[in-house]
């Protein structure tokens, strides 16, 4: 098991008609489909992502 701490993040809600740089966050966090899990390192650019769309994610 790796030190560093993680966090999952998995996409509830459709991005279809949000706004573009929403979009692109959602890519950058790893998530394509709905219901994808993407394992990321838990760092403050991440957390940041995570609460610009915290409306279409949820925190595993």
């Amino acid at each position: 098991m790796s030190d560093k701490q993680t966090v999952k993040v998995q996409l509830v809600r459709s991005p279809i008609g949000t706004k573009q740089s929403h979009r692109d966050t959602i890519r950058g966090l790893g998530l394509r489909k709905l219901n994808s899990v993407s394992e990321l390192e838990d760092t403050p650019a991440v957390r940041g992502m995570i609460n610009k769309v915290a409306y279409l994610v949820k925190v595993l």
